[in-house]
């Protein structure tokens, strides 16, 4: 169908003609005026064809409902962009913006300039994503499931509550992740002896626990041994470095052995903070490590690495790691060593049953925002 174009359109053709883009000029009648070669070329429909006729002819029956509804709101804006597609003489459709100007001409007639961008890169490169994305999420599941099995295997390396001879023992864990580096171990040596540990490996997540876990094995075996405490931090500290042989890796531990009869604890630390021994209404006694770092140096163990500590009834041991310590408050002070000894002092004055729950509450009440680092917590208290 032959149409006079209008003076205006002839003057702006070869503009139109340099574009990197598809363009098409419609009247008032939805008939296409002109289009470029760029469209000519994407469309597939030579443009001799196309001049005359209405554009939406091009579109399927159940694209009408659609580009009917854009072309109503270009007319009630006086202009519209919208993302659909270019329907090819192939018949296939080719993904497209489409953005739309309406002007008045000189003679008062009504034109819409129609212009198409190619977005078939980008929509290929969507399409790619939303793969790669579906295989990172069913690998994201994979991970979550193996990580809540391997926390179901670390907790077998916490701590847990016992009642030994004349012995309460009361314990807990947590870690600040999935799995973490915090290790314990409440384990009685046939009927003589009742073993308790608490060990930190440096750092978190899947690196440190599966050293923690290798090490719990370590040293259960050399407890099971009956090993005196400090051949136990030695072995473990040459372990570490021959054996892990990592600079990343290190282990805190505060290890105490007591006897049956309540009587008498042996106790060794190696850089971890100071365990406590405190009674009711009695400032705590500290326990200091005697030993640095294991797996730092290869005499980090001190040749007097174990102290000969007296218990009496009603005593109650505190052994932790440094989740409970190096915790902050909203003005970013940390509660440290002394902020502790002072919350295992006012938790002293509970029943045992209660004194775990009264320290962790307070600690959390100290610190702002969620934990930062695994926490393990051994009391016991001499009946």
């Amino acid at each position: 169908m032959a149409l006079e174009k209008p003076e205006w359109l002839l003057q702006t053709e070869g503009i139109l003609e340099t574009l990197n883009q598809g363009v098409m000029v419609v009247d008032d009648c939805q008939r296409v005026n002109f289009i470029n070669s760029y469209l000519e070329e994407i469309f597939g429909v030579p443009a001799e064809e196309m001049i005359g006729h209405v554009a939406l002819k091009y579109y399927a029956p159940e694209e009408h409902e659609f580009i009917l509804a854009q072309i109503a709101e270009s007319e009630r804006t006086g202009q519209h962009r919208f993302e659909f597609v270019l329907p090819r003489k192939d018949g296939s459709r080719l993904p497209v913006v489409i953005a739309t100007r309406r002007f008045e001409d000189p003679d008062g007639r009504m034109f819409a300039i129609v212009t198409f961008t190619d977005i078939s890169d980008q929509k290929r490169a969507e399409a790619l994503l939303r793969e790669v994305n579906v295989k990172l999420e069913e690998r994201q599941r994979q991970i979550e499931e193996e990580l809540a099995l391997a926390a179901r295997v670390q907790q077998t390396l916490a701590p847990h509550s016992l009642v030994w001879g004349g012995l309460h023992v009361d314990a807990y864990y947590d870690a600040v992740r999935t799995i973490g580096g915090d290790f314990g171990v409440v384990s009685p040596i046939e009927e003589e002896h009742l073993n308790l540990l608490v060990c930190d490996v440096s750092g978190h997540g899947i690196g440190s626990a599966l050293v923690a876990n290798r090490l719990y094995t370590e040293i259960l075996n050399e407890l099971r041994g009956s090993a005196p405490l400090g051949e136990m931090l030695r072995h473990v500290n040459r372990f570490l470095m021959q054996s892990i042989g990592s600079s990343v890796f290190f282990l805190t531990a505060a290890a105490a052995r007591i006897d049956r009869g309540g009587r008498r604890m042996l106790f060794a630390g190696a850089g971890h903070p100071p365990g406590m021994v405190v009674s009711p209404g009695e400032a705590p006694r500290l326990l200091e490590s005697r030993s640095t770092v294991l797996g730092a140096l290869p005499d980090a163990v001190d040749g007097e690495a174990v102290l000969d500590v007296g218990l009496q009834q009603g005593d109650r041991v505190v052994l932790y790691t440094d989740g409970l310590t190096d915790v902050f408050d909203s003005r970013g002070e940390m509660l440290g060593v002394p902020g502790l000894v002072e919350i295992v002092r006012e938790a002293a004055l509970q029943p045992f049953a209660e004194m775990k729950r009264h320290i962790l509450d307070r600690v959390a009440q100290w610190r702002e925002g969620p934990p930062a680092d695994d926490v393990s917590l051994v009391l016991v208290e001499v009946a």
